[in-house]
């Protein structure tokens, strides 16, 4: 572990390097041009690493190339390890000019510095540094980042799922919690749609003839309200609200975005059921629900507390206390923790600010969580 730390110590620079390089090429979620600028910057960087076997682009139609790079890999048959991350961000084109990277002292600010562009670069680096101290992982290594995973993996989810699949562990590269702790649950998410259609009338003349469909739209507001269990990690909050269309007419439609929040399949199973069976309180009304589950939870079974185990002991020989964390955020390990892969996330560096204007990553972190990474592949 020594060893593999002074790798990252000696290379922090060409680490930081292609960071700069990654950050500075913008890749907005459904940016195809800004993707495969990334990702030309990414299979450039791999190509030139003797271990790696396979740089493979994947085409998405609407948000640009995943990448998968595979690594020590001469016994393709075999379960390997898989880090998993992405190389989409929230940041419109342009951000960099309003926020260019600068550093502060250990910090370094950047649009998706901290979620997640170093640690792209620290997942190839890791391969570097595992040739460049003389160990072998005694699996083949795959390492794929998708580019759609902050507006919901819609392309990406068949692929993390397909390779995770024949994985023995799954590395999540996102950003650690705050007190750089790795993350062993995650809540699982769902995001739904409500729909109100009422009656239009004139509000003055004969009120009574209408149905407010916003009306409907606040009593199921909070009927939605009652579907909270904080007591078991069960959230539902209504986010984004519409309706009417001018000050003297009853309204005749409204709409409601939700957002659900579980931590147990079993919860949010019961959840989604009650509010697709959600019935209107004026039966003239109709209310219409769409959207449901879009990522299962994180749940920490045994073998997520093994792997998190065996992550907490190398970390030791690094002389550092790696915590862990529960968080309310998904990611797409959620997918690999409902296949019953083990899986580890918040592996990436310590900073603060994801998707916020602050944005940062602490530099003087990177040798401590490259070994780590590079650590956990030469071992698992």
């Amino acid at each position: 572990m020594q060893a593999l730390l002074d790798h990252f110590v000696a290379r922090q620079h060409e680490v930081l390097a292609l960071t700069c390089a990654l950050v500075e090429t913008e890749s907005p979620s459904g940016d195809k041009d800004g993707s495969s600028a990334v990702v030309s910057l990414l299979s450039s960087a791999a190509s030139s690493i003797p271990s790696v076997n396979s740089v493979e682009r994947i085409s998405s139609e609407n948000f640009g190339e995943h990448l998968r790079i595979r690594a020590f890999a001469e016994n393709d048959n075999q379960r390997g390890i898989m880090i998993l991350g992405h190389t989409d961000t929230v940041h419109s084109r342009g951000t960099i000019k309003e926020r260019p990277w600068r550093t502060e002292g250990s910090r370094v600010f950047g649009p998706g510095v901290f979620d997640m562009k170093a640690n792209c670069a620290i997942a190839l680096e890791s391969l570097r540094a595992c040739e460049g101290v003389g160990l072998r992982p005694r699996s083949p290594i795959t390492i794929l980042l998708t580019c759609d995973e902050e507006t919901g993996s819609q392309s990406g989810r068949p692929l993390v799922e397909a390779e995770a699949a024949k994985a023995r562990a799954v590395l999540v590269l996102e950003p650690p919690a705050a007190d750089g702790s790795v993350k062993t649950a995650r809540k699982g998410t769902g995001m739904f749609t409500l729909q109100v259609e009422g009656r239009a009338a004139h509000a003055g003349l004969e009120p009574e003839k209408g149905v407010s469909a916003v009306l409907e739209l606040a009593r199921q507001t909070i009927r939605l309200h009652e579907f909270n269990d904080p007591d078991n990690g069960t959230t539902v909050t209504v986010n984004v609200v519409s309706g009417g269309s001018h000050s003297n007419v009853i309204p005749a439609e409204a709409r409601a975005e939700v957002d659900m929040r579980f931590s147990s399949a079993d919860a949010g199973a019961l959840v989604e059921r009650n509010i697709r069976m959600l019935q209107p309180f004026d039966a003239r009304a109709r209310v219409t629900v769409t959207g449901g589950i879009n990522r299962p939870p994180l749940e920490r079974t045994r073998n997520v507390e093994a792997l998190y185990a065996h992550a907490r002991t190398l970390a030791t020989l690094l002389d550092f206390d790696l915590g862990e964390a529960r968080v309310g955020g998904a990611s797409d390990g959620n997918f690999v923790a409902a296949l019953g892969v083990p899986v580890l996330d918040g592996l990436g560096v310590p900073g603060d600010g994801a998707h916020a204007v602050h944005e940062h990553i602490i530099c003087d972190h990177i040798p401590l969580r490259g070994a780590l990474l590079a650590g956990l592949i030469a071992t698992l």
